[in-house]
């Protein structure tokens, strides 16, 4: 357990952001070890293969990061609840992720501060870790071009998928945060996070952290990889006071907490195609059929157009059909326009097996 001091100041400076390169550190922690990861091995069987290849990922899929097989990125990222460097985790920016800005960010961390969150590493330090203490500066350089062809190989194919359901997770704890406050926010999370008596409290097994008695705030950020636990990097006065937080990540210094939580719907990202069942197509026609089954998450348009093969327009005229008879909401969420099934059209689902 680690306690975050978030005072009523503290709370309302709490921000949403989206991030790549905290999507590459979790996603890397999956495929250290999937065996808490299940519902990502459609993903890891997928992309294993082209990030071995790539020399970038090891070939044991278990074993510590003491190992000097694999990329410098695969060897300070071990499985969870390990040591998670926090340097890799500089806080986002925003809700609108950009993968070259945060990776500018990375390249710049202070000398020093690589060095202090290394000398929390626990694994027996490969002759590449020993470069990079010696010469951080190069070596974020090397960190930077590994996480960049980390991302084309395995983020990028499937980053506007996740990235839907990253934003409309976003819109919902919006929504939650308007209707309930600061505490139904925060502690309707996950069942690991709670916040009472002006303090954050993050139960995580094998955590060593120090409480932090005046956070500075707190920045939310939803993540696909790092379900179904929490990561978090808890702000801090110095670098010195540096200590492991919740399952791999640590107290940084001068900065607002971070908390990687689950976005909803992980559960249906990697689902193969559904058909619709004969008896919804009867009623509704195929086409709306197939697109209310494949609106498991909120999607847009273009997106529901790419699944289903139907026209753009053929789907905008489905779904104002749809809207009208009440079985699908929309709502704007940045630039984007998504489309959510209604209880009314999960009822009917339901209904009809």
């Amino acid at each position: 357990m680690v306690a975050i001091g978030l005072s009523a100041g503290a709370v309302a400076r709490i921000r949403f952001a989206v991030s790549c390169v905290w999507e590459v550190a979790a996603s890397v922690r999956v495929l250290r070890d999937t065996g808490d990861h299940a519902v990502h091995l459609p993903w890891v069987n997928r992309v294993r293969p082209r990030l071995r290849a790539a020399g970038l990922v090891g070939t044991d899929r278990t074993h510590g990061p003491d190992a000097a097989d694999g990329g410098l990125l695969w060897q300070l990222i071990p499985a969870g609840p390990g040591y998670l460097p926090d340097f890799l985790t500089p806080p986002p920016g925003g809700l609108t992720p950009d993968l070259d800005a945060e990776l500018a960010v990375l390249r710049a961390t202070p000398p020093e501060v690589v060095r202090a969150d290394l000398d929390l590493y626990g694994g027996a330090r490969s002759a590449a870790v020993r470069a990079l203490y010696a010469d951080p500066a190069a070596g974020l350089r090397r960190i930077a071009d590994e996480i960049a062809e980390y991302w084309r190989i395995a983020l990028a194919p499937d980053w506007p998928r996740i990235r839907l359901l990253l934003d409309a997770e976003v819109q919902h704890r919006a929504r939650i945060l308007a209707e309930n406050g600061a505490a139904g926010l925060l502690n309707d999370l996950h069942q690991q996070v709670r916040w009472e008596d002006e303090t954050l409290s993050i139960a995580q097994r094998h955590c060593t952290a120090v409480d932090v008695a005046d956070g500075g705030g707190l920045v939310l950020i939803p993540s696909v990889f790092v379900w179904p636990s929490v990561l978090s990097v808890a702000g801090s006065a110095s670098v010195a006071g540096s200590a492991s937080v919740a399952g791999g990540a640590s107290v940084a210094g001068g900065a607002a907490a971070q908390l990687a939580y689950p976005a909803r719907g992980v559960g249906t990202l990697w689902e193969a195609p559904r058909q619709a069942s004969d008896t919804l197509s009867a009623v509704l026609g195929r086409g709306r059929a197939r697109l209310l089954v494949e609106m498991r998450a909120p999607i847009s348009t273009t997106e529901l157009a790419r699944r289903t093969g139907i026209s753009a327009g053929g789907v905008s005229q489905h779904l104002a059909v749809l809207r009208a008879a009440g079985l699908v909401s929309t709502y704007r969420s940045g630039r984007s326009v998504l489309n959510t099934r209604t209880t009314v059209a999960d009822a009917l689902l339901t209904v009809a097996g």
